[in-house]
């Protein structure tokens, strides 16, 4: 979601006659784009206004600081107090009245803009630019109802908003047609899109049904469906799509039934599984990935050997892995039964070893078989191979042809599966 709205501002300063520079002691404007899932991203961004109230102070004052972004929803005017030097702090729903502000704040009409409303309505539609990039992602919704225990995004997006399913198709063929080959659909909870909307046959399986039938050669991708609301009609909708890649990502968040009660889930533990085997049998080149907490309060031995099952059960391609730390503001932060850090510790590394195990195992199911690959470009490590992902979001490496291939699609047969990676040679 960052990533897409600092695309959005990209274009609108660029639009404006400024330039992106990659030496920050050169810039006339900076903007911190923040987040606050996590405690410590304030920490990092107080830590990074710090250096930007020197650079400032070394410039005579002659630059405009600005933050956005999930942390400026959060904390509002409290910014200003804290960080005088700081010009404006622009909630998610304003960056379309950036060139405005920043028009009043040059010629000295205002000193300190703060712009943060409650995100109770669309934001205004902005055009983004992604660069020499082969990826644009679209925001469908904003805001999120389910209010997971553990989670601030209710509390400073708001509630979910659906963007208009024509709008969203518009901007997919607009996208395609400037040669983007991955469409990536972004949202709190994506496959409750349209919940909201007055059409009640505008969600989300109609909305990959529609884009699909766009003329062009590209995959959609989408983060992050929720367990709870993937109803059959979405995973018939991928099944029937060729163009609706095979990467499922579906945040289990912990395997135990008391626990995910505890979070406000709205899942239980064999529900989750059975999901997850309805979902391989009907799509059967799908690839897994999920989000899994251990130790959230509460968590018992018990509990965890739960998670563990899950992952034993579901064969995830890939998981990101976390020790459940407290965010204030969120109801998990002041329940009692706060589990141990070293406990903590121990599971994460218990997960992490059986999850790898599962992740290998998954991976050698792609040896000897022919996969599309879209090209990201040279790799970092060997320029002489050349780097991909599968509609799975798996990462292939291989040997360059010595032609430019970056954002094109080829065949590439895999010889060689590790965990992580997979290997392979490009096919005519």
């Amino acid at each position: 979601m960052n990533v897409n709205e600092s695309a959005k501002m990209k274009q609108i300063l660029q639009t404006m006659g400024y330039e992106i520079i990659e030496d920050i002691d050169d810039s006339d404007l900076v903007f911190l784009n923040t987040c606050t899932v996590r405690e410590g991203a304030a920490v990092k961004v107080y830590g990074k206004l710090g250096d930007l109230k020197r650079l400032k102070e070394e410039k005579n004052g002659k630059m405009i600081i600005g933050v956005t972004g999930c942390l400026a929803q959060e904390v509002r005017d409290e910014f200003i107090k804290k960080t005088p030097y700081v010009d404006l702090v622009l909630g998610n729903q304003n960056i379309g009245r950036i060139p405005d502000i920043i028009e009043r704040i040059e010629k000295g009409e205002d000193v300190h803009v703060v712009m943060v409303e409650d995100e109770d309505e669309l934001p205004q539609r902005v055009d983004a630019d992604f660069g020499d990039d082969i990826v644009a992602s679209i925001s469908i919704t904003y805001g999120c109802n389910n209010y997971c225990t553990f989670c601030i995004v209710p509390y400073v997006r708001g509630m979910e908003r659906s963007v208009p399913l024509h709008e969203i198709v518009k901007d997919v063929k607009k996208y395609t047609e400037k040669g983007y080959r991955e469409i990536l659909f972004l949202g709190q909870n994506v496959n409750s899109y349209g919940s909201d909307l007055a059409d009640d046959t505008d969600n989300f399986a109609k909305l990959l049904r529609e884009s699909a039938k766009i003329e062009g050669d590209f995959w959609i991708k989408y983060v992050s469906p929720h367990p709870k609301d993937f109803t059959d009609e979405v995973i018939e909708a991928i099944a029937d799509n060729s163009k609706i890649a095979r990467m499922l990502h579906l945040p289990l968040q912990s395997g135990s039934t008391k626990i995910l009660n505890a979070m406000n889930r709205g899942y239980t533990k064999e529900e989750f599984i059975t999901l997850a085997k309805k979902i391989k049998e009907k799509i059967p080149d799908i690839g897994l990935t999920t989000d899994i907490i251990v130790g959230f309060p509460g968590e018992t031995e018990e509990d965890f050997q739960d998670t563990m099952d899950v992952v034993n059960e579901v064969g995830f391609e890939n998981a990101f892995m976390f020790m459940y730390s407290k965010r204030s503001g969120t109801p998990a932060a002041t329940m009692e039964e706060q589990v141990d850090e070293q406990v903590k510790s121990e599971r994460l590394q218990q997960l992490m070893r059986l999850q790898n195990y599962k992740a290998k195992e998954e991976s050698q199911k792609y040896l000897g078989k022919t996969v599309k690959v879209l090209v990201e470009g040279p790799s970092r490590k060997n320029p002489e191979m050349l780097t991909g992902r599968t509609s799975t979001h798996k990462i292939v490496l291989f040997k360059s042809p010595g032609t430019d291939l970056k954002g094109k699609f080829v065949n590439t047969k895999i010889y060689e599966a590790k965990t992580w990676t997979l290997y392979g040679e490009l096919e005519e």
